[in-house]
């Protein structure tokens, strides 16, 4: 068996497995800023609930960024080296958006005040929409190819991964990762927000097949094989199968035709790359699998690592899953803290210390 091929499938599965999983967290994230409807305090509650639907199974997600990091570092030290030399920017603009992510998620309920909160789901917002983008634009100068010298260093600058074609791709993350996460949010709540966020990826879906279908077919016409043709086929059917069943109340559907049509476009996205890890800009010097990869050796130990670990892994995440599989709706969150003392406040006449025993007001 080719264990560098073999690696470079099982790297694309790890991708799969990241945009999939990840791709409908972003999704809820984003929508954090258009989502919520009434006053300030519904509005609040509303966002509580988004979070909420995300919160036990957020950080779980990012396991299959750092796996796939990981095994790309080992599997393929070359690539990893160049890929990470080449695009420093951006990818550290995805790093520091991680960061701070995981802070506003960890932060946001520290202190008991809703302008605490609100100002933390802006930075939540915030750092979903900058990997949303960015990621897209990465992986389609690698479908587009990027210029390399002989010696496999990367020499376009920074602006030249802002080409057209790498812009539409972010744009096509950013619409498949916002109609991702209105699906999600369909699964997972119930009553009038439910109905809301069908209407979300209703909009998202129609948006998904104009933008997303324009890259696809640019990106087999321009830089693809022949065979990649059925991902892009089962793309725009997946697309199509969504807008569908969403509008007809089939959400639990909707959301496996949206998983479907981003494993479609990871098979695109690798597809066209292959056998390159890197494939040179209009003919130019390439990074080539076999030339990227590591020794045998460490290949076969991480091949018995892979077998062993990674059913564990998607047990458990499925446990996960499955233990938080309820549907929540506004009625299931509490008053938002400084809302709540506040109303305590107003029932003691204003004063902060109570100045009545807490269990008479009980």
């Amino acid at each position: 068996m080719d264990l560098s091929i073999l690696w470079f499938v099982l790297v694309a599965l790890l991708w799969t497995g990241y945009l999939v999983l990840e791709g409908f967290d972003f999704g809820v994230g984003m929508l954090l800023s258009l989502f919520p409807r009434g006053d300030r305090e519904q509005r609040a509650t509303e966002r509580r609930v988004l979070i909420n639907t995300i919160g036990p199974v957020w950080d779980g997600n990012e396991v299959w960024l750092i796996t796939a990091g990981g095994a790309t570092f080992a599997a393929f030290p070359e690539w990893y080296a160049t890929l990470f030399s080449g695009f420093y920017i951006p990818l550290a603009l995805i790093l520091f958006a991680l960061i701070v992510r995981v802070v506003a998620f960890e932060y946001r309920g520290k202190i008991a005040s809703t302008a605490w909160a609100r100002r933390f789901d802006v930075v939540l917002t915030a750092s979903s929409w900058v990997p949303s983008v960015l990621w897209g634009v990465a992986f389609a100068n690698l479908v587009r190819g990027v210029l390399l010298d002989e010696h496999h260093q990367y020499i376009g600058g920074f602006w030249a991964l802002l080409n057209p074609f790498a812009l539409l791709g972010g744009l096509t993350t950013l619409v498949l990762f916002l109609l991702h996460g209105s699906l999600f949010l369909a699964l997972k709540t119930d009553g009038e927000l439910r109905h809301r966020a069908r209407r979300f990826a209703g909009w998202f879906g129609l948006a998904a097949i104009v933008v997303a279908g324009g890259w696809a077919v640019w990106a087999q016409v321009a830089f693809s094989v022949g065979w990649t043709w059925a991902a892009v086929a089962v793309a725009a059917l997946g697309l199509v199968g969504v807008v569908l069943t969403n509008a007809r109340g089939r959400e639990g559907l909707a959301f496996i035709l949206s998983a479907v049509t981003l494993v479609a476009a990871v098979v695109l996205i690798f597809g066209s790359m292959y056998p390159d890890v890197m494939p040179g800009l209009h003919g130019g010097p390439s990074l080539s699998i076999h030339a990227a990869s590591s020794t045998h050796y460490t290949l076969t130990v991480m091949t018995w690592v892979a077998v062993f670990l990674t059913p564990v892994v998607i047990v458990y995440q499925s446990w996960t899953y499955w233990v938080f599989r309820r549907r929540l709706t506004t009625s299931d969150m509490p008053a938002p803290a400084g809302l709540a003392w506040k109303k305590v406040k107003d029932a003691l006449g204003g004063h902060e210390t109570p100045a009545v025993d807490p269990s008479e007001l009980a």
